[in-house]
């Protein structure tokens, strides 16, 4: 299926493995140009070989991928992806916002400062992106924005407070922006929302449960996948689909909306 978002311009944040790889490499299959972003140089450029190596039908023009090693966090970082040499500046059609998530605990054990950094990273980078690139994007009259949260802003899971709470946040505030006026000049904005994927980041947690319980690596994985009625953990690829369609010529009516995608594993009916 043709998304129609070929020759698009796209910037995905935390491109260079798991989830955000998994965006990228589906907006370059439809052939959309990227401009991928993380802070690790090496890994960054690795992904970005691969991007660049994709097989396409014959008679396809093939995307320029771009990449730009810097902490979106920060805007000086910001500031390297919108001059990247080559790029659209700030003129992104497409904007898939994604950045590590802060540390579990104990709420108590947490200070002013890691509750500044979290909302720092999980909810005002996503809208200081949003503020950049909107109003292109109305102008134009297209835009697609793509927030990578958690599962958890639908069902907090305890050692996650950091997390919830800044991811909330995000989402509270777009539940308000993708309602405004760019909502009639072509331009959405919606949240996605994964539960246990297979990535680095999920095999590091199975992996500390493991040393924590005593328990073999194999026998985690296996008992959390029978909590998840798809009875697997997702992946990378099928995520970044979810992730294009939402940024396709077809969802166009689809804004404000929080995307479960969680194997069935929330219980509830809303």
């Amino acid at each position: 299926m043709d998304l129609g978002i070929a020759g698009k311009w796209a910037l995905v944040c935390g491109a260079s493995k798991g989830l955000g790889l998994g965006c990228a490499q589906a907006l370059v299959r439809e052939g959309v140009n990227v401009v991928i972003n993380a802070r690790q140089a090496d890994a960054l450029r690795q992904a970005a070989a691969e991007l660049a190596a994709m097989d396409f039908p014959a008679g396809q023009a093939r995307p320029m991928v771009l990449a730009v090693a810097a902490d979106i966090t920060t805007p000086e970082g910001r500031a390297a992806v919108f001059a990247a040499p080559g790029g659209p500046g700030r003129d992104f059609d497409i904007v898939v916002t994604n950045a590590g998530g802060p540390p579990t605990g104990d709420f108590r054990d947490w200070d002013r400062d890691a509750w500044i950094k979290a909302v720092d990273a999980n909810m005002l980078t996503p809208i200081e992106l949003i503020k950049a690139t909107v109003d292109g994007m109305a102008a134009r009259g297209f835009g697609r924005i793509v927030n990578i949260t958690s599962s958890a802003v639908k069902a907090p899971i305890d050692i996650l407070g950091l997390s919830n709470g800044a991811r909330s946040g995000l989402t509270g505030f777009v539940a308000g922006a993708a309602r405004s006026a760019i909502a009639g000049k072509g331009v959405t904005i919606n949240n996605l929302l994964p539960g246990k994927f297979d990535t680095d980041r999920l095999g590091a947690t199975l992996g500390a449960a493991a040393v924590r319980t005593g328990k073999s690596l194999d026998d985690v994985r296996r008992a959390q996948q029978m909590q998840i009625p798809a009875g697997r953990f997702g992946t990378p690829q099928e995520f970044g689909a979810i992730c294009a369609f939402l940024c396709s010529a077809y969802a166009g009516y689809i804004t404000g909306q929080n995307v479960l995608a969680d194997g069935g594993a929330y219980p509830g009916t809303f």
